[in-house]
């Protein structure tokens, strides 16, 4: 059975106003992307990575490919209009090449803090239950609003959790999920454990962690490049 990731890098960045897109932005001498699929590339578990690659990127990402060893980058899918396009355009190539039991985990190009222990429990759960979708507790007190300035009330945050990536699944039921939304035109879903919840289907979780942060502003990635420069104290407990 194969386990393959695929890295969701279609987006143009737009709300980083940056020149180039976001996940191709160079840190420390790398680009953002390469740090992503990187972990993949370590992970004893994981067989093949799958990039769905923004249009008129796909030579440099190989080209990156190249510099930085990554060897199990075997397939750059053209990306949709939206993130869901992006997702199903690579999953329906997958299922082309894998089998309807093998697991996809399909992770944000802009996550590049991504652990092995957060893709080994994607794993696990998805060969219990058949999907696994990465979350963290919610610590913030979650506000009501209606105008978007004031709070009308407060919603109970031990009801809530904050989706990340890596979501995984068998590769079937994500491409079925897929042709239900084409079906029943859903369009945009924000995420797959968001359509799945929209086609009535049971999330389940798996760890995620405070470090996989999302590249969407400059202030991520000042808070990346301080992860990378950050190791934990030897006195602190795990």
């Amino acid at each position: 059975m194969a386990n393959v990731a695929l890295v969701i890098a279609g987006g143009s960045g737009n709300r980083m106003h940056q020149d180039i897109p976001k996940q191709f932005l160079t840190v420390n001498e790398r680009p953002v992307i390469i740090y992503t699929l990187e972990a993949f590339e370590r992970h004893p578990e994981i067989n093949a990575i799958a990039v769905v690659c923004l249009e008129g990127w796909e030579q440099v990402l190989w080209a990156y490919a190249k510099q930085f060893n990554i060897t199990k980058l075997k397939y750059i899918i053209h990306g949709g209009s939206t993130g869901m396009e992006s997702i199903r355009n690579g999953v329906f190539e997958l299922e082309k090449n894998f089998e309807p039991d093998d697991i996809v985990l399909i992770h944000d190009a802009i996550r590049p803090m991504l652990s092995p222990e957060v893709i080994s429990d994607g794993i696990r759960v998805t060969k219990k239950y058949g999907n696994a979708t990465a979350v963290i507790p919610c610590a913030e007190a979650m506000m009501q609003t209606e105008d978007e300035t004031s709070a009308t009330g407060s919603y109970p945050r031990n009801k809530l959790k904050r989706a990340q990536t890596p979501q995984t699944f068998r590769i079937r039921l994500i491409c079925n999920l897929h042709r239900r939304a084409i079906k029943e035109g859903i369009t945009d879903s924000v995420a797959s454990c968001t359509l799945m919840a929209e086609l009535g289907e049971t999330v389940y979780f798996s760890a995620g962690s405070e470090k996989n942060i999302k590249l969407t502003t400059v202030e991520d990635i000042d808070i990346f490049k301080a992860l990378l420069n950050t190791e934990r104290s030897s006195w602190l407990k795990r």
